[in-house]
Formats: structure tokens, C-alpha cells, sequence
């Protein structure tokens, strides 16, 4: 069995066309949907409050159902009782053993394409929750009611931290493959998670819980979201996306994800690993602290960037002009989708396959759980390289597209009309650099 690698797998090499003429052509597609929407869209139009179309009664009676619920929580438990229980008395061969491939591919990808799909997933899969109502029921305590208010100048800070935590495992710790050193990273992660639940109650699951926050962003492109009334609906995405909470914190996560992912394709380049290799030496250690240095470059690099681009505008107090990046960082949440799509496709698809083969003998005690070990990997995306090319360059181009439409929907509500196209530009142009950077690291890793 084919060992599953803690990183995303690089893209495919042989593009249908040119990289430059990949290049070019998303730029110009973005720049030209910039001037389309610069004409044709002049009055803000997503709407937060849309009421949307009510799922069918039925449909209701499931999403809404708390045994369905109770159901989910309850595998997400045993679920991370399990990858515990491998992880720490299976064997520590990660070519044998399926916690690594469970966490790097099931719960950072999988759960993240899901939550584009169906929603906020993890918030009724997390096993942290589960065990938190647990305790609600010993103690008589409502789950929304901590110890502790959670502090509103956190904002997503917290959420921020343990998203470097894991991409800092899999891009800079010395064997991100490590069994051992998955299986404490996830049990860390429960433990701040139940506790911080403890403490602050469910807002620290909005807020704090990198999983959960990460779901939810993506949940945000998602044609299902609820009213306020809590009836579950389906709308156009980009008015679920518009009336994402700008909290402090924001564009750290989305830095981070961004900033993470190019580093991740960065970090294959025979230029970064030579230089590893001259400089660190021998040195687990300063290989370790090179590889950091280059990952937190990176998430400042995107963050500090997009952080200018949003300010450069005039029209407003400086106030005003302070709060702009967070109020418009959700304009970053299908820059995130689009490369995590294009970024980890074949990673989902293919390595998880192998993972789940993996899972037929967790133990290596001779078993075959569900006839698993039976199955073999189909690697439908890695013998069509053209498809699968085409599949990222879209992923990421539709991204940038939905991004600028969603940043130039919010500059019409927050700016002067003197200033509302001109103040755009800075973020216009860091689009295109984005684009451009990210499908360059993308394909030529």
C-alpha cells in the first residue's frame, strides 16, 4: 500500500495548454468580469435576508431532527474515539496505518467539500460538541452557556491559531507523516475544543474551533442556510456568503488557508528544497525553523497584502477605513474554495481511497471490515492530466470571479459613490496577483 503524504500532491504538469497562456487568460478573465460587474452592477444586490426558497417538509423534518442529530454527533464521537485508539495502539507505520490519511484527507478536505456542499457539517459532526453536551446534560447546563463570556475582541483569533497549528504540522514539522504526531495534534484539538466549549460555551465552537470555523466559512457557499427564524432554506450562495459576521481574525484565517497552500506547492520547488538543503544542513532543527519562517511568510504575505488593498481608498475616517479589511475578507472565502478544490481534488479522490483500504485492518490483526481490503484504487483524475487540469484552472478561476463579485457587492455598500470603483482598484489588482501567483505555484510545483 501506497503511503499516504501529509502534503497536497502537487498539480499536474502537462496542462491542455501553455501555463502562460493559463495565466494570461485567467488575468484578463478577471480583470474583464471586474469591468462587466463595474458596469453593470452599480446598486448593491446580495441580500443576507433573502428568504430563499423553504426546503420541503420532509427535508425539514430531517435537517431539523434532533435523534438525526443526536445520531451524527454520537459517530463523530466514536469516530474520534476510533482514529484515538488506532492512532496510539495501532502500528506507527503510516504506510499501514489510516489516522494520517483519516486526518490530512477525510476531516481537512473532505469535511471542508462537504461543508460546500451541504453546509456547516462539522458543527453536527464535531465530536468536541458532542462530548460537550454530554456534560451539559451531567451538570443541567444549556450548551450555549460557558463558565466565562467569550471575549467579542477575540473575534476568530483563536480559530486562526489552531488553523497554523495544523498546517504548521503537515508544512514545517520534521515528519508530518508521523502517526504519533497526528494522533497528538488530534487529541489536543479535543481537548482545547471540549474545554474551551466548558468554558465559553457553543461560541467558542463559532468562534475558537479551527474545524469549525473553517466548515462554516466554506458553509458559506453553500445554496443551504436558514432564516432567521431558523427555517432551513436554499438561496443563491453569494447572498449566504455576503452575511458572513466580520470579526477580528477574519483575514487571519483566510491568510492562513491561502497562505498555507501556497506554501504547500512553494515547498516542492527545487529552489526552496536546495536552499534547505545548503542552509539547513544536517539540522533537523533549522530545517524546522527555515520551513516555519517560510510558512509564516507566506500567510503575511497574502494577509498583509489583502490587508493594504482593502484600506487603499479614500472617502472615509480612518476609523472606518480600519475596519475595511475584516468587512471585506469574506470576499476571500471562494479564493479559499477554489484552491482548496483545485489544490487537494485528486488528494481527496485517490489517496482517499487508499486511506479507507487502510481502514479494513486498523489494528493489522488480519481483518477486512466491510470488505474493504478487497477494493483498489482508481486513479480516475491522475490518467486524464488534461481533465484534471482543466478541473483547477476552473476551480480557482470561478473562485477569484465569485471573490471579486462578492469584495465589489461590499464596496458599493461601505464606500462614498466617488469612490466606489476607484477605491476597488488596489483589491482588483491584488486579485489578479493572487490568481496569477497561485495557479504559477499551483502547476509548476
Amino acid at each position: 500500500m501506497t503511503e499516504v503524504s501529509a502534503h497536497g500532491i502537487s498539480g499536474a504538469t502537462d496542462l491542455p495548454i501553455p501555463l502562460s497562456y493559463a495565466l494570461i487568460g485567467a488575468a484578463w478573465a478577471l480583470t474583464f468580469s471586474f469591468a462587466v460587474l463595474a458596469v453593470t452592477w452599480r446598486e448593491p444586490r446580495l441580500d443576507p435576508d433573502s428568504p430563499g426558497a423553504a426546503l420541503p417538509g420532509f427535508a425539514r423534518a430531517v435537517v431539523d431532527s434532533a435523534a438525526v442529530r443526536t445520531v451524527l454527533g454520537g459517530l463523530g464521537l466514536l469516530g474520534a474515539i476510533a482514529v484515538l485508539a488506532v492512532g496510539f495502539f495501532g502500528t506507527s507505520e503510516p504506510a499501514r496505518n489510516p489516522v494520517p490519511g483519516i486526518v490530512y484527507i477525510f476531516l481537512w478536505v473532505g469535511v471542508m467539500v462537504a461543508s460546500l456542499v451541504l453546509g456547516p457539517v462539522w458543527k453536527v459532526l464535531s465530536p468536541a460538541r458532542a462530548l460537550h453536551r454530554v456534560v451539559c446534560r451531567m451538570t443541567g447546563r444549556p450548551p450555549e452557556r460557558g463558565l466565562l463570556r467569550y471575549p467579542a475582541s477575540w473575534g476568530n483569533r483563536p480559530a486562526a491559531l489552531g488553523l497554523f497549528s495544523f498546517v504548521w504540522l503537515e508544512l514545517a514539522f520534521p515528519e508530518p507523516g508521523s502517526v504519533l504526531a497526528v494522533t497528538i495534534w488530534f487529541l489536543g484539538y479535543l481537548i482545547v475544543g471540549t474545554a474551551g466549549l466548558v468554558v465559553f460555551g457553543t461560541a467558542w465552537g463559532e468562534h475558537g474551533d479551527p474545524l469549525e470555523v473553517y466548515s462554516s466559512l466554506l458553509a458559506r457557499l453553500s445554496p443551504f442556510a436558514r432564516r432567521d427564524t431558523g427555517v432551513p432554506v436554499v438561496r443563491w450562495p453569494l447572498n449566504n456568503l455576503a452575511g458572513t459576521p466580520a470579526l477580528a481574525g477574519s483575514v487571519a484565517v483566510a491568510a492562513t488557508l491561502l497562505g498555507s497552500t501556497a506554501f504547500d506547492s512553494f515547498s516542492t520547488f527545487a529552489g526552496w528544497r536546495d536552499f534547505l538543503d545548503r542552509v539547513g544542513g544536517d539540522s533537523t532543527l533549522l530545517v524546522t525553523l527555515l520551513r516555519t519562517a517560510g510558512l509564516l511568510g507566506f500567510i503575511a504575505v497574502v494577509g498583509g497584502v489583502f490587508w493594504l488593498a482593502a484600506r487603499a481608498t479614500g472617502g472615509l475616517t480612518k476609523p472606518e477605513r480600519a475596519l475595511l479589511p475584516r468587512r471585506l475578507a469574506h470576499s476571500l472565502t471562494p479564493i479559499v474554495a477554489g484552491y482548496l478544490v483545485a489544490h487537494y481534488l485528486s488528494f481527496l479522490v485517490e489517496k482517499g481511497q487508499a486511506t479507507l483500504i487502510l481502514c479494513a485492518d486498523p489494528f493489522q490483526r488480519g481483518w477486512n471490515l466491510l470488505g474493504l481490503a478487497d477494493l483498489d484504487v482508481q486513479y480516475v483524475l491522475s490518467t486524464h492530466p488534461a481533465v484534471l487540469a482543466g478541473l483547477k484552472v476552473l476551480a480557482v478561476l470561478t473562485g477569484h470571479i465569485l471573490g471579486v463579485a462578492a469584495a465589489h457587492d461590499r464596496c458599493l455598500r461601505l464606500l462614498p459613490p466617488a469612490h466606489r470603483l476607484t477605491g476597488q482598484l488596489a483589491l482588483m489588482l491584488t486579485m489578479v496577483g493572487f490568481t496569477f501567483t497561485g495557479l504559477y505555484l499551483l502547476f509548476e510545483a
